[in-house]
């Protein structure tokens, strides 16, 4: 199971939202650097080595971190201008263009579906995805979960109106699943690979084969535009950290260790899944905005999202040089 501590270790600063810095008006060009993270993956590694920090140092642009649960508040914070830049997975900027947020998809990075999840408990009778018909599962509405339940439970001939669904947060989730209250949850990394660690846990399917795992780096529209120089910057030492991190594995997987608090073993798993690379990040490609109008256009066939969307009008595409 995924225990309290290790819940802790994860989410850490949960209530960041709550105390991030009001918003201003437009930006001028910046002096501090906001991001929003969460404990995983090359973001977490550029905070823990400090690289932003020493790249802008020269023009004094300090960076300050915010951390976040998951995508949807990171990004309600990033529309509403106390961010400037972020990561998060493919279904929570739907929600926030959906409610007008001010922001631009300005990179992208793929991971390992087999990072993504839904468990069920070692020993319940949900043998196959038609049998989580009138099961309470759990999942984090706006999340890449989201898109991971709609699909899954489509393979099973399923729809989400076939099952009870519970709207909770990771740690919510964790400690419901562990108490036995839902009979599934539908999960990402490194969640994912603690539970299957936990000899309690059973994984019902992973997401490989199923659905694509793309994410994506948000910023404020307002700082994209005052400062799309250092959009390209930032994105290229991501790369980098990310470049070396994965020519470096068990020295990434004693530092992503430490900085989530996840075992080395466990962490060792997830940077080895088919697919993962830290150092894939790059620009938005047409194959990506082709993917998340795809998505877009199919959470509001379900009534999901509200209105339809353009994912191109928020796409920042880089000045050529």
């Amino acid at each position: 199971m995924v225990t309290r501590r290790q819940t802790l270790g994860l989410i850490g600063a949960a209530a960041a939202a709550a105390v991030l810095p009001v918003a201003g008006g437009a930006r001028a060009a910046a002096k501090e650097l906001r991001i929003g993270w969460q404990k995983n993956g090359v973001l977490a590694l550029a905070k823990s080595q400090g690289a932003l920090e020493k790249r802008f140092a020269d023009r004094g642009i300090s960076v300050a971190w915010s951390e976040f649960t998951s995508g949807p508040p990171l990004l309600e914070a990033l529309g509403a201008g106390a961010l400037d830049f972020g990561p998060t997975g493919d279904v929570p900027p739907l929600f926030a263009q959906a409610a007008r947020g001010n922001l631009l998809y300005v990179g992208t990075y793929r991971g390992s579906s087999a990072g993504s999840a839904i468990l069920v408990h070692k020993d319940s009778p949900i043998r196959t995805l038609a049998d989580l018909k009138g099961k309470k599962l759990a999942f984090k509405r706006g999340s890449s979960a989201h898109n991971i339940t709609v699909k899954v439970l489509r393979k099973g001939g399923l729809t989400l109106d076939d099952v009870t669904q519970l709207d909770l947060a990771p740690p919510d989730a964790a400690a419901a699943f562990k108490n036995g209250s839902i009979d599934a949850w539908s999960i990402w990394d490194p969640y994912t690979a603690i539970a299957q660690n936990d000899p309690q846990t059973r994984v019902l399917t992973t997401a490989e084969g199923i659905v694509d795992s793309w994410s994506y780096f948000l910023a404020n529209t307002d700082f994209t535009e005052a400062n799309g120089d250092l959009v390209p910057e930032i994105l290229d030492e991501l790369r980098k950290v990310g470049n070396a991190a994965q020519a470096n594995f068990e020295e990434t997987v004693k530092a992503l260790a430490t900085i989530t608090g996840v075992p080395q073993e466990v962490t060792r798993v997830v940077l080895s899944r088919r697919g993962a690379n830290l150092g894939a990040v790059s620009t938005l490609t047409d194959e990506v905005v082709a993917y998340q109008q795809s998505l877009a256009d199919e959470f509001y066939d379900l009534k999901i999202i509200p209105r339809k969307l353009s994912v191109s009008d928020i796409v920042w595409r880089p000045k050529q040089s």
